[in-house]
C-alpha cells in the first residue's frame, strides 16, 4: 500500500489523490491542507495553484513553488490545530508544521493557514509563518523509531512517553 504522505494513514489512492486528480473536492480545510502538502511531495504544482484562492493567486510564484517542491525531500506533516474549517463552515484555520530536507539539512516550516470556502470548494487564502524556518540539528525521531537511549523499545514506549 502506498501510504498517503499527508499522515492520514490511508492509502494515497483513498486519500489525497482523489482531490489532487480532481475526482473529489476536499470536504474540510484540514483535508485541503493535507492534500496541498501531498501536492508538494508529489510535485503537483498545478494543484497548488488551483487550490489557492483567486484573490491571492496572483501573489503565488509558481516558479519558486516548483523549485521548493523539487529541491526538497518532504519528511512529514503535523497538524497542530484546526479552527472551524468543517463541512458546514465557510472559513477555517489550520496550524501545521511541514518537515523537509534540502541539501542534507532538515527544516521545519511552521505556519497558520487561512482557508475559505467559495461555491462549496475550499481554498487556501494566506498563511502566517511562525518565526523563521527552524533548522533541525539532528533527524526527527518518529514515534515508531527505535528509542535513542538504546533500550530496544520504540521511542513512543520509552523516552517519548508524554
Amino acid at each position: 500500500m502506498d501510504t498517503c504522505p499527508c499522515g492520514s494513514n490511508k492509502s494515497y489512492i483513498e486519500c489525497c489523490m482523489l482531490f489532487i486528480e480532481g475526482k473529489a473536492d476536499a470536504p474540510t480545510a484540514e483535508a485541503l491542507m493535507r492534500s496541498r502538502y501531498t501536492a508538494y511531495v508529489k510535485k503537483k504544482i498545478n494543484y497548488l495553484e488551483i487550490t489557492h484562492s483567486a484573490d491571492t493567486r496572483k501573489s503565488l510564484s509558481l516558479e519558486s513553488t516548483k523549485k521548493w517542491a523539487e529541491e526538497s525531500k518532504w519528511l512529514g506533516l503535523e497538524i497542530l490545530s484546526t479552527s472551524k474549517g468543517g463541512e458546514n463552515d465557510t472559513t477555517g484555520v489550520v496550524e501545521f508544521i511541514a518537515e523537509y530536507e534540502q541539501e542534507g539539512i532538515n527544516y521545519s516550516h511552521h505556519e497558520t493557514g487561512q482557508f475559505q470556502k467559495i461555491d462549496n470548494k475550499w481554498y487556501y487564502k494566506e498563511g502566517k509563518i511562525h518565526g523563521e524556518t527552524h533548522v533541525r540539528e539532528t533527524p526527527k525521531i518518529g514515534r515508531n523509531d527505535p528509542c535513542t537511549c538504546g533500550s530496544g523499545k520504540k521511542y513512543k514506549k520509552c523516552c517519548g512517553k508524554a
